[in-house]
């Protein structure tokens, strides 16, 4: 009786072991496949963004073409001629361009911080800059472009109480 009670145990222990081996392989399996699920969701966002990129050129380039089509785009806070809205297009293009690269990994936020630092050298860029802070202030609260946004006025800011001419090292980079 003991040698069938003793035997029993195994069976049920061998069992047991089995059925935690396939329960183990089953999670094993479902975290491949979710792993795999993630990674096609994060090409998909690049897709996504690249194909939006590439329909906001589209229609950027129509507006720069053509001032007719420029004045619908025409929503700056104060009031712009023809040769300035394709201005302040064409710096909404290189600012879009950037935010993209970051958003899909190209540069880092140290990268684009950079970058920006040099475009807001030109007078255009930051007159564009400021006629577009009434755009801004609708983005999302906590949103990567709102974010983005406020890292860009400060920078511009600090470059405009800057006291240096090297204004390569004006401002933090952003932690």
């Amino acid at each position: 009786m003991l040698r069938a009670a003793a035997a029993a145990g195994i069976g049920l222990a061998t069992g047991a072991l089995a059925v935690l081996a396939a329960q183990r392989h089953a999670i094993d399996s479902l975290r491949t496949r979710t792993g795999h699920l993630e990674q096609v969701a994060h090409d998909q966002r690049h897709i996504n963004l690249a194909n939006q990129q590439h329909l906001h050129w589209e229609l950027l380039s129509k507006a720069i073409d053509s001032p007719e089509l420029a004045e619908v785009l025409d929503i700056f806070e104060v009031p712009t001629s023809p040769q300035k809205r394709r201005q302040y297009l064409f710096a909404n293009a290189l600012y879009t361009n950037a935010l993209f690269y970051y958003r899909i990994g190209n540069i880092s936020r140290d990268e684009l911080f950079g970058y920006v630092r040099g475009l807001l050298q030109n007078p255009v860029v930051r007159e564009y800059w400021y006629a577009t802070q009434g755009q801004r202030a609708t983005l999302a609260e906590g949103s990567d472009e709102a974010e983005i946004g406020k890292m860009i006025d400060d920078l511009l800011h600090q470059l405009e109480d800057a006291d240096s001419d090297e204004w390569w090292v004006v401002g933090e980079p952003p932690s």
